[in-house]
């Protein structure tokens, strides 16, 4: 997915949305369920921005997990491993299922408005309903953002499940 910009889309369709794409960047990860390990740091990458990313979670070839953050992702990351259930919140569930994973992040690179992640929410839900329509929901997924899409939200939803797929 060069540059974010899927094949077939017209610059005209990307100015309505606001939505370029960029990724993915891929880090390879060593875990139990209380803790992780990075084989490649996030130190000096994009990961480290505030930029609206889109994350993808695959392990044995299947994605398991779709998320998206403003965070950094070793920040977001933790929170998903120190979380207790206080608030609701119990953090990733396929911390305890699986003990080592694949995770690709995307940018969006141009985000705008006063809700910067909505663009990226709504791709997450499509790749997730992707995966859906294969099966099942991904196995660790405990939450989606549901938001109206575009065609070109769907289209970039496709891209990013065929790359997912790929690595």
């Amino acid at each position: 997915m060069a540059h974010g910009e899927p094949e077939g889309t017209s610059k005209s369709e990307m100015n309505k949305t606001g939505m370029r794409l960029d990724g993915p960047d891929m880090f390879e990860m060593r875990f139990d369920a209380r803790h992780f390990t990075l084989l490649q740091p996030f130190r000096g990458t994009r990961a480290c921005s505030t930029l609206p990313k889109l994350y993808v979670v695959c392990s044995r070839g299947e994605p398991i997990y779709v998320g998206t953050t403003r965070q950094h992702m070793r920040t977001r990351l933790y929170l998903g491993w120190s979380a207790n259930g206080a608030n609701g919140y119990h953090g990733y569930r396929w911390r305890h299922e699986f003990t080592a994973a694949r995770l690709l992040v995307w940018y969006h690179s141009n985000a705008l408005g006063s809700d910067p992640c909505r663009n990226v929410e709504t791709v997450e839900a499509e790749v997730a309903y992707l995966i859906r329509r294969d099966g099942q929901w991904p196995r660790g997924q405990t939450e989606i953002h549901f938001h109206p899409s575009s065609p070109l939200h769907r289209r970039i939803a496709h891209r990013v499940l065929q790359c997912a797929r790929r690595k």
